[in-house]
């Protein structure tokens, strides 16, 4: 039998350097490399503030990226619902173009639009995370205007063809948020690591002279957006507690890089980057501390293989890319003891899960200072753990699978 290779359409909100964007382009990455046609479609794409791969000539990105981001820095959401709702507009009904699966993540509200297509095409819908959970409601103003946004987002998920999520804790907080989505099958398909595209980068640790101080002993490494839920600080508060229990000649050595997605569009980012460099001189960490702002891929990699460990402080995060990409620089992780790091770090193995308190962090901290071979056995385990469990070929077969079953070409 003949098979025509599946023509797929990813359709994305922002197409910047967080963890959703990783996987997007890992997916179209991983399908492109099975032979498959692969376009991302997005309201916004920055070429100087972009993951790599999306300057490759043969993954195409198409822009629709007029209509405003919010209304006097209100409205977020409903003007993210319009953007995408735009996009997929344009892709259905005055694009052209032919694709056989669409896939799509973050925003659902697209999905009605998408099946309003003259020959009907499959969507697979990717949930990092339900959208209505990301915010918070702390005004009557604000729960009267995320209800009908959130009434839609569960009633448009339910209309996609396939639902996957990032994580077995995913999957359980998708039931219990989308009640009348309980008959609805929700595969877990784990975000993969592009190891040959970090094998790629240069690692050339002589990028990070001048950006740090000299005599460095033990670098510690957080990285993540400049966001409050990401609770940044707590690495802050850790590094305090950490130098009060070493000796002069320890402390000395000891430096903490906070390095993450930087986005001068977005107030939060701008914001919490100033509120972390204060909390930075409040605690007396200005000389031990360096903030980055958006690191070059090739700089992120240097960082992981330089540092001794990397602290990642959300709580009841989704998944998290960010200990897998540790993991596979040979580094050991210290991350909060709940959401998807669970899944991806092995406690006492790969690294330590931690109470999200500066003192159990800064305690897992000193036994990497103190212990050398526990530091280089974790990393060990770690790179063998993410070639297991976190390959791109595993995740770029399973979701070759999906796409297939979808597509129904033969």
């Amino acid at each position: 039998m003949m098979y025509r290779m599946p023509r797929v359409v990813f359709l994305h909100p922002d197409l910047g350097i967080g963890g959703a964007e990783r996987l997007v382009v890992d997916a179209a990455v991983a399908l492109k490399s099975q032979g498959c046609s692969v376009q991302i479609w997005t309201a916004h794409y920055d070429p100087k503030h972009c993951f790599s791969e999306t300057l490759d000539p043969d993954l195409p990105v198409c822009v629709g990226d007029w209509l405003p981001t919010s209304v006097f820095g209100y409205l977020h959401a409903l003007c993210a619902y319009l953007r995408m709702i735009y996009v997929a507009f344009y892709l259905v009904f005055l694009s052209g173009l032919e694709y056989d699966v669409i896939f799509c993540d973050q925003v659902s509200v697209c999905i009605p639009v998408l099946r309003f297509s003259r020959h009907r095409k499959k969507v697979l819908f990717y949930c990092h995370f339900p959208d209505q959970l990301l915010t918070q409601r702390k005004s009557a103003l604000k729960k009267l205007y995320r209800a009908p946004i959130d009434w839609l987002e569960e009633r448009t998920t339910g209309m996609a063809d396939m639902i996957l999520v990032n994580s077995q804790f995913t999957a359980g907080i998708f039931r219990e948020t989308f009640r009348s989505l309980n008959q609805v099958q929700t595969d877990v398909l784990y975000p993969s690591l592009n190891t040959h595209t970090f094998d790629q980068l240069s690692t050339d640790t002589q990028g990070l002279q001048g950006l740090l101080p000299e005599g460095i002993s033990h670098l510690f490494l957080s990285l993540n957006r400049y966001e409050r839920k990401k609770n940044l600080g707590l690495a802050l508060e850790a590094l305090a507690v950490l130098r009060c229990s070493l000796t002069p000649a320890q402390r000395a050595g000891v430096h903490l890089v906070v390095a993450g997605g930087y986005d001068d569009r977005v107030t939060e980012n701008v914001q919490h980057y100033t509120e972390l460099n204060e909390l930075a001189e409040q605690l007396h960490l200005k000389d031990c501390v360096t903030f980055m702002r958006s690191p070059s891929d090739s700089m992120k990699v240097a960082l992981l293989q330089t540092c001794s460990a990397v602290l990642y402080t959300p709580s009841r995060e989704h998944f998290g890319i960010v200990p897998v990409e540790a993991m596979y620089c040979s580094c050991p992780v210290i991350a909060v003891n709940s959401g998807g790091p669970l899944e991806s770090v092995a406690d006492g193995e790969t690294g330590f899960l931690c109470e999200p308190t500066a003192e159990a962090f800064s305690k897992a901290m000193k036994r990497l200072i103190e212990d050398t071979r526990l530091r280089r056995d974790m990393g060990q385990a770690g790179r063998r753990r993410v070639e297991e469990k976190f390959s791109l070929q595993a995740f770029s077969d399973q979701l070759y699978g999906y796409i297939i079953r979808l597509s129904d070409l033969v």
